[in-house]
């Protein structure tokens, strides 16, 4: 027999005893085969008897109901099976053979059962460990309900944890169940550093099952670790890149520790702003400065600060010289200036409606014409900064005598009653325009606005002819002037005639179109026969001539060719 046999709690345990002899098993009592189990006590029990071909199964033992002996058909081999096995049951079983011609013989077997832990369990500590204090409980590792006893081991980073005296301190316990199964409870007591912040901490359960060791791991944990400062930080967050005014600024105060009792304060020129941020919105030139941030460690009282500078960048209000409006002789020269002060260098240009006209400070203007005046804006610009500009304007009014835009026009012709006439006059001061016509005659009607050059006015006349009408405007320089020639376009009376002339034709061919048809009788039924053969009378024939001579007479033949006159027509 095998010295040991093996079986999981609740599966079958099978038991070969094997023996030599020259007796076969059947022989009229030639061999006898009984199995016993050695009890707590240390006794031999028997559980079974085979004799002659006669088994016997011993009563009121605890394998009377479970157990089982076959032959397994191998000369010299029978197995014991006993079913359901339990913890009872890691006994000692032996195999006792007694032969007539060979004597006697037994085996023994130790029957060892194992039974599978639930899978382990991790507990941690909710609370901070400070690197202040002592040895501190980490956390308690459990492993439920084995056979045999399993066993639990600590580990830190993959490493295993052993007992260090006032350093690592790893306490078992070991609890027997009512099912006499065991469970393991483990605890771990540590000395934390600042390291073990970031370290994981878990626990391997190993336990045996037939024929080997399995291992088994818990969740992973971490620890919260408390431990003083050694250096502060401080930043600056800004929209971006450099700060300029009208942005919200956030300062922020860190440390290298951690710890509930540190006491953070970010100030400038000790006025408190804020703890661990502080946010200035809208900054103006006036929040350049140096600002410290603070830490205070309350348990070592520990006071550790550093500081930042924070510069805000400003643009001024664009200034032009000269101001407001510049007032410029005609075909003379002109300059302006435009600056603005600023921290960082600046760059300007000047628009004129929408367009650019010049870049740099200066805006030059040589030989000035009325095509000069205008509003001017000047634009400055930071590069380094996007969006960073400011910009004013500047309206040039050139100085000189009246010039009239419409030059080149000096025909209409309509044939409306009514046309609209403008007239657009550049010069300064404003000039004042006048329509007159060609007699002398002042057209009271007409209206006049101003323009960014100049004047300009409208009005609208009445065209009965021919006319012709004048663009008058004066100021203190001269004055100009332009000629509207206005011819009347009417429709001829003969048009009409001639119109009226050919409906009446037209008319006549329908009408003689229409006789034609009631002659053949395609229209309107006639009664009786007809002879198609007989030709046509005279009077049935109608002639239509048209004469047209000085007088336009037009002469109708009769249905017998007689000449008739107008008035029988």
């Amino acid at each position: 027999m095998k010295d040991k046999g093996e079986a999981f709690l609740g599966d079958a345990a099978q038991i070969s005893c094997m023996f030599t002899s020259d007796d076969g098993i059947g022989s009229s009592g030639a061999i006898i085969i009984e199995w016993f189990y050695v009890d707590s006590s240390g006794y031999s029990q028997k559980i079974y008897h085979l004799e002659s071909l006669h088994h016997t199964v011993e009563k009121n033992t605890p394998y009377t109901d479970r157990l089982t002996v076959n032959n397994t058909g191998t000369p010299g081999e029978v197995v014991l099976t006993i079913r359901d096995v339990q913890l009872s049951d890691e006994v000692e079983f032996i195999c006792h053979v007694k032969s007539l011609t060979d004597g006697t013989g037994e085996g023994r077997t130790q029957l060892r059962v194992f039974k599978t832990p639930e899978f382990p369990t991790i507990e941690g500590v909710k609370k901070g460990i400070s690197v202040s204090d002592p040895p501190s409980k980490i956390g308690t590792c459990e492993v439920k309900n084995g056979y045999p006893k399993p066993s639990i081991t600590w580990y830190r980073d993959n490493m295993p944890l052993r007992n260090i005296p006032g350093v690592v301190d790893i306490v078992p316990s070991i609890t027997t169940e009512s099912s006499r199964l065991f469970s393991v409870n483990s605890v771990l007591t540590m000395k934390v550093k600042k390291e073990d912040k970031n370290a994981a901490f878990y626990c391997e359960a190993k336990y045996l099952v037939p024929g080997t060791v399995k291992m088994t791991e818990t969740e992973h944990i971490n620890i919260t670790v408390y431990y003083p400062p050694t250096a502060v930080h401080m930043s600056v967050d800004s929209p971006k890149g450099k700060i300029k005014e009208g942005d919200t600024v956030e300062l922020h105060c860190s440390c290298d520790g951690n710890g509930p009792s540190q006491e953070f304060t970010i100030k400038k020129d000790s006025q408190k702003l804020g703890e661990t941020t502080a946010v200035l919105e809208k900054v103006t030139r006036l929040n350049s400065g140096v600002y410290e941030c603070n830490v205070m460690d309350l348990d070592t009282f520990e006071d550790l600060s550093t500081n930042t500078t924070v510069f805000v960048n400003y643009l001024d209000e664009a200034v032009i010289e000269p101001k407001g409006t510049a007032l410029v002789d005609h075909k003379k020269e002109f300059t302006a200036s435009c600056n603005a002060l600023s921290s960082l260098h600046t760059d300007t240009t000047w628009l004129k409606n929408g367009k650019e006209v010049s870049k740099g400070h200066h805006l030059s203007l040589k030989d000035v014409t009325y095509d000069h005046a205008g509003t001017y804006i000047c634009v400055v610009t930071v590069p380094e900064i996007p969006g960073m500009q400011t910009n004013g304007s500047l309206q040039v009014n050139v100085q000189g005598p009246p010039e009239i835009t419409e030059k080149d026009f000096n025909e209409k012709e309509t044939a409306e009653k009514d046309v609209e006439l403008s007239c657009h006059v550049r010069g300064y001061p404003s000039p004042k325009i006048t329509w007159t016509t060609s007699d002398g005659k002042v057209i009271s009607s007409a209206s006049q606005t101003k323009t960014e050059v100049g004047a300009k006015s409208v009005v609208k006349v009445k065209v009965t002819s021919d006319m012709t009408v004048f663009c008058n405007s004066s100021n203190d320089f001269g004055t100009d002037s332009v000629t509207y020639n206005i011819k009347a376009t009417i429709r001829s009376n003969g048009v009409i005639i001639a119109v009226i002339i050919i409906c009446i034709l037209l008319l006549a061919i329908l009408g003689s179109v229409l006789y034609f048809l009631y002659k053949k009788g395609k229209i309107c039924n006639r009664s009786g026969k007809q002879d198609f053969t007989k030709e046509k009378s005279s009077k049935d024939k109608i002639m239509v001539e048209m004469k047209n001579d000085n007088t336009e007479e037009a002469i109708l033949l009769g249905v017998n060719g007689e000449k008739q006159l107008p008035s029988e027509q």
